[in-house]
Order: C-alpha cells, then sequence, then structure tokens
C-alpha cells in the first residue's frame, strides 16, 4: 500500500513552498498527483525524490529548462550521460562568470570605500561614484546579469 501525503507534508519534507510545488506541477516539471475524493492532492514518495531533485538543482543555479531536460535524461538510465555533462559544464561556466562578475564588484565597492575619506556626505566618494557612474572601474554591461538579492523569482527553492 503506498503511502500519500498531503502538499502540506510534501512542503514541510521538502523544504519547497506550496505555492512552488503547485507551479512545478503547473509546468510540467512535477507530474500531477491523485487527487482524493474531496479533490485534495495526493503525493508518492516519487514526487518527493522529484522535488529534492528540483530543488538541489535549482540551488545549483539550473535553470528551469535545464532541469526540465536533467529529468528527462533521468529517465533514461540507459543513456550514455554526455548530455548531463555538457548541461552540468555549462551551468559551470555560467557560474564561474557570475564569480568573476562579483570580484569585479566587490573590487568597486571595496575601492569606493577605501577612497570615502569620511567627513561630509556632499564630499563622499561613494555617493558620486553612485551618482555618476563614469567613475567606476567596473563596466555597467558585465555586471547586468549579477544575480541581486530579492529578485528570485517562484521556483528559486
Amino acid at each position: 500500500m503506498s503511502r500519500h501525503l498531503t502538499i502540506g507534508h510534501v512542503a514541510r519534507d521538502t523544504g519547497c513552498k506550496v505555492q512552488t510545488i503547485r507551479y512545478y506541477e503547473e509546468i510540467g516539471l512535477l507530474p500531477a498527483p491523485a487527487r482524493s475524493a474531496g479533490n485534495q492532492r495526493l503525493y508518492e514518495p516519487v514526487h518527493i525524490e522529484r522535488l529534492r531533485f528540483i530543488r538541489h538543482s535549482r540551488e545549483l543555479g539550473f535553470s528551469l529548462e535545464a532541469i526540465r531536460e536533467l529529468l528527462s535524461l533521468s529517465d533514461k538510465p540507459e543513456h550514455s550521460c554526455e548530455a548531463v555533462d555538457m548541461i552540468a559544464c555549462s551551468q559551470l561556466d555560467a557560474v564561474n562568470d557570475r564569480i568573476s562578475r562579483l570580484q569585479a564588484l566587490k573590487a568597486e565597492l571595496e575601492r569606493m570605500i577605501v577612497e570615502c575619506r569620511g567627513g561630509r556626505v556632499s564630499d563622499c566618494r561613494i555617493i558620486k561614484v553612485l551618482g555618476d557612474h563614469s567613475l567606476c572601474i567596473v563596466d555597467r554591461h558585465d555586471t547586468d546579469s549579477v544575480p541581486r538579492p530579492g529578485l528570485n523569482g517562484v521556483g528559486n527553492n
């Protein structure tokens, strides 16, 4: 006999928000669960395994499309893992690129802080650089895709 879990239990077990679980169902990353006579979702252990896979993949920065492809590949265990390797290598390249951009941002912030001698706001180097990008050593276009706190969308669990 299979153990059925409610969405609340699945959310607690996986660390995913209820809205995120529903979203993953809606976009087809998570198969729709069976429903009770009262139309309540009834999840199986396979749903939890898949959600944990998705959540861990998201924590590593994989896009939803990359996760969709990885899940599809994981459903074919007899195939070569070459495609999986390519997806992971692409993600590693993206992470390395973000690290480089973040290091440049860090250097710029450190430079601004060092150049600020204290005193009055009217003479503050930090305020001047923030107000005039031409004084910044970091190219604005290099930072366009740097992740910003608090701007993560649904499904970043």
